[in-house]
């Protein structure tokens, strides 16, 4: 019993530790990196429930999105707007997923109504602004 329980620990942490690799990669100056950080974080976040790691870091996990669709292009802003999507689905209809809402919601807006976006980009914005407003947003206009 203990030794499953141990081998379970030690799963977890090693997910945690790749979670928090990805999120550094958010970071990172090449374009490809930062795109492949974003789809396994999309993996992650859509396959398993994550509330209690994210609680501790969705600031800084806000930030990097914010980076990413700010200096993103296309696949990368896409890819953004799917990771915040899926973030206020984990953060839920708390403070915490207010906060990560109305942090991005200019982002979003200018985005969406940027002709010059990819329209995979602004898709994915409006998917994100969309959800997390029915998620998050606790003013109700």
């Amino acid at each position: 019993g203990s030794e499953a329980a141990s081998e379970q620990g030690q799963e977890e942490e090693e997910a945690e530790d790749r979670l928090k690799e990805h999120m550094d990669n958010l970071l990172d100056k090449s374009a490809k990196t930062r795109q492949a950080a974003l789809q396994s974080l999309r993996l992650a976040f859509s396959s398993k429930t994550l509330s209690d790691f994210l609680m501790e870091r969705h600031l800084t996990l806000t930030d990097s999105l914010e980076k990413c669709l700010k200096k993103g292009k296309g696949e990368e802003q896409a890819l953004a707007g799917t990771v915040l999507t899926l973030l206020c689905l984990q953060m839920g209809s708390g403070p915490e997923g207010e906060e990560v809402f109305c942090s991005l919601k200019p982002l979003l807006i200018n985005i969406l109504m940027d002709s010059t976006a990819s329209s995979s980009a602004r898709q994915s914005c409006a998917t994100a602004l969309g959800m997390c407003c029915y998620i998050a947003a606790a003013e109700l206009e």
